[in-house]
């Protein structure tokens, strides 16, 4: 055998310059961005547009804006196979998406439920792609920001990681959650 196939098969970089770039790149950029500084800019990158959404809605405390009970009752609706189709209980679907749009961005901010306000607002992208299909290159970032946080968490810059720190059985985390 050669030296470089030694080097290969024991696990070493010799003979493979791909996979050390790429290592080394990594460590560049984790070195220029902590990953928890990555995802809270994730966190407010997903948040700010449906926060934006969620005011527009709203005309005071927990009240509906006549022109958000307008939208979901006359122009929004479901476009699947044979429709599209009025959305059900509109008055009911706008309340639930204004909240949600203003809930979930003040825990993402926050990180706090982070997984959770980021699930919440993917199932709200994909009900938001059948209202409006034509969306899909804003939506489809929507669901890789969503997706993200959900996979990776919220970071250590949150109050997620706040909590598990302080609270009894906490740990500290190892990966970047």
């Amino acid at each position: 055998m050669s030296p470089q196939s030694d080097s290969l098969m024991a696990g070493g970089d010799a003979g493979r310059p791909v996979p050390a770039l790429y290592d080394r790149t990594a460590a560049l950029a984790r070195m220029i961005v902590p990953p928890a500084a990555a995802q809270l800019l994730l966190r407010l990158a997903l948040a700010v547009p449906f926060w934006r959404s969620g005011l527009l809605k709203w005309d005071g405390f927990l009240r509906l804006g006549d022109t958000a009970v307008l939208l979901f009752t006359e122009e929004f609706r479901l476009h699947l196979p044979g429709g599209p189709y009025p959305l059900p209980a509109p008055a009911l679907m706008a309340f639930l998406a204004g909240t949600v749009e203003i809930a979930a961005p003040v825990l993402l901010v926050l990180g706090l439920g982070t997984r959770l306000a980021a699930l919440a607002l993917l199932l709200m992208t994909g009900v938001v792609q059948l209202v409006v299909p034509d969306g899909w290159p804003v939506h489809l970032t929507w669901a890789a920001l969503a997706l993200g946080l959900i996979v990776w968490g919220p970071g250590g810059l949150s109050c997620d990681a706040l909590l598990r720190r302080c609270l009894p059985g906490g740990r500290s985390p190892r990966r970047p959650d």
